[in-house]
């Protein structure tokens, strides 16, 4: 405290002292608290409020963390003191300047204020601080995209250590240049000139490129390039790189691409049919992009088109023979002249109208023989057929083919509604599935026959405008069910087996072996109440015959009841003459027989 406040202070207290004490509990209204709490009184008051303002005018508020601006007034072994205006001064480690080996009393650093101790004074950092602008330099030059030059004082894992503004920047090995650098130890102790493409502030991280410079550079001598070069222009360049599909080929600095179509007048499968690597190849300017720096290149430009040395005595109507080269589902190219090829349609291949594509016919690399359709040397458009070398095959078919004739075909594919008979090349019919068989139940005709197999058939119809045969195999034979509706009468009992049997029916097939019945579940019930199994064998009633349908309706339960009919009726014949002495049984009887007709007749309606 100061003198004048003492002073102020020992001056009040008689003055408080002389005031009278109340003896009430309560203090007066008017009593002055602030002076007898501070012991001060209006004037000394007023003086102190006066000292304070010059206080804190004259001495500077300190912020710890921020950085200030001092002047080095005392070097010692241990600690630099330094003036930063404020009521202490501050203290920097020694240590702290081991790099400025230069340091003299009457500098100007910058330092940052740590703490402040107990006493007031300022405990400082150059360290901070020169790392603190180093960081705003490096963010500084990341927003602005400058270009730096760092040091590089080791290698790591996966590329280079490089110091920008004694802060440590990881160079990644893929940055190190446009080609790819095997020892990375060859840049250890050299200096860079460097690009920051990435900081990560939570960690500290910066991540520098070299590369991005080199690439820099390349695309303005490819600029420059590319503004000499002009379309047309006849230049010679480097194969560089192959791909499937064209080269990349470099004209000098500027990498052009020479795509596939543009190599040859002929198709080319891949480019290195005609290209290597490193060959010198003379090439045309296509196209040139100035906006993106593309060049677009052609080397067969400087050919010759093919089609001016077709043979000009070519023309439609003529045959001609090549190479198949591309196969598609509509048709095949084929190449009757080095880079001249004409397609053969689907359509054209084959007399037949099921080819559905080019694949079953020909294959890619097969010689053939075709007519010229269509030649058209300014469009350069060139229509072949295979089919018309040989006369069409239905223009008499009616004539080899009548309705009612019989023929044998091979049997060439199949389907889900039948099987298609090849009678002659180009000449097809089908024979349907219900036509294959009399008597036996397919599913599908390949349970029936077999694929290039031999089958004899009967031309069932024919209609020329679709090109199409209706056959028919089972009608060479007699239709068995017109003898079968007198031997498998409604009521007739015959021996059977039971082949299948599933839960709603059963499959019979009687002990000639050559038609097939339906048993229905609840008709296989036998007297003893259990059901005929698979493989078993029974006598079988018809009780149902469709001749046009191909069914027989058979019951095992049925004969039972037949049986238990005729004891009844044998019963009530005997009885007859002892009706009298029966009475009330013999009723009996009577409704049990009626009762037994009308369960009979019931399943003869099922």
């Amino acid at each position: 405290m100061s003198n004048q406040a003492e002073e102020a202070q020992n001056n009040s207290a008689p003055l408080l002292q002389e005031k009278p004490r109340s003896n009430s509990n309560v203090a007066p209204e008017d009593f002055d608290w602030a002076t007898y709490e501070n012991g001060l009184s209006g004037e000394e008051k007023a003086e102190h409020e006066r000292l304070k303002k010059i206080y804190t005018e004259t001495i500077p508020y300190i912020q710890e963390l921020d950085i200030y601006k001092g002047i080095v007034t005392r070097i010692t072994d241990k600690e630099v003191i330094v003036d930063i205006g404020f009521k202490a001064e501050g203290v920097i480690p020694s240590s702290e300047f081991r790099g400025t080996p230069d340091l003299n009393v009457g500098d100007t650093i910058e330092a940052m204020v740590s703490k402040r101790d107990y006493k007031g004074q300022c405990i400082l950092s150059y360290y901070k601080a020169k790392m603190f602008r180093n960081w705003e330099r490096i963010n500084q030059a990341y927003e602005n995209g400058e270009v730096l030059v760092g040091y590089v004082i080791a290698r790591t894992k996966g590329g280079l250590i490089v110091v920008v503004f004694d802060i440590e920047c990881f160079l990644p090995g893929s940055h190190i240049n446009v080609k790819p650098v095997k020892d990375y130890d060859l840049y250890v102790g050299k200096t860079l000139e460097i690009k920051i493409v990435k900081i990560n502030p939570s960690t500290k991280n910066v991540v520098v490129s070299h590369k991005v410079l080199i690439e820099r550079d390349i695309e303005e001598q490819r600029m420059e390039l590319v503004a000499k070069l002009e379309k047309g222009q006849v230049v010679e360049g480097r194969v560089k790189n192959i791909t499937p599909y064209g080269a990349f080929v470099d004209l000098g600095g500027v990498d052009a691409l020479l795509h596939i179509t543009d190599m040859s007048w002929r198709r080319v499968e891949h480019p290195s049919e005609i290209v290597e690597l490193d060959q010198i190849v003379k090439l045309v300017i296509l196209g040139i992009d100035r906006e993106k720096n593309r060049v677009q290149l052609g080397m067969k430009q400087l050919q010759s088109h093919p089609w001016i040395s077709l043979d000009p005595d070519l023309k439609t109507g003529d045959k001609v023979k090549g190479i198949v080269s591309v196969l598609a589902d509509y048709g095949a190219f084929i190449e009757i002249h080095p880079g001249v090829e004409g397609l053969i349609h689907v359509s054209e291949m084959s007399w037949s109208s099921d080819l559905q594509s080019a694949q079953d016919f020909v294959r890619v690399g097969d010689e053939i023989e075709a007519i010229i359709l269509v030649l058209d040397r300014e469009e350069r458009k060139l229509s072949l057929s295979i089919k018309q070398l040989t006369p069409d095959p239905w223009i008499d078919v009616e004539a080899k083919y009548p309705v009612g004739s019989k023929h044998t075909g091979i049997i060439h594919s199949f389907t889900n509604f039948g099987v298609f008979i090849e009678l002659e090349p180009g000449v097809r019919g089908l024979v349907y599935t219900q036509d294959l068989s009399w008597n036996k139940k397919i599913k599908h005709s390949s349970e029936f026959c077999n694929k290039g197999s031999q089958m004899e058939t009967i031309v069932l119809g024919l209609d020329i405008k679709i090109r199409r045969l209706h056959l028919g195999h089972k009608q060479l034979t007699e239709n068995p069910w017109e003898k079968y509706e007198q031997i498998y009468a409604i009521g007739s009992i015959h021996h059977g087996t039971a082949i299948d049997v599933f839960d709603k029916v059963a499959i019979v097939q009687f002990e000639d072996q050559k038609i097939e019945a339906f048993a229905p579940a609840r008709y296989l019930e036998r007297q003893n109440g259990t059901r005929i199994k698979k493989g078993e064998q029974a006598d079988f009633k018809v009780i149902e015959f469709n001749k046009d349908a191909r069914r027989i309706v058979v019951s095992h339960t049925a004969i039972i009841r037949d049986g238990e009919q005729k004891q009844v009726d044998e019963h009530m014949k005997r009885q007859k003459v002892e009706t009298s002495t029966l009475g009330g049984e013999l009723d009996e009887l009577i409704q049990l027989r009626n009762q037994m007709e009308k369960d009979s007749k019931e399943t003869s309606e099922e």
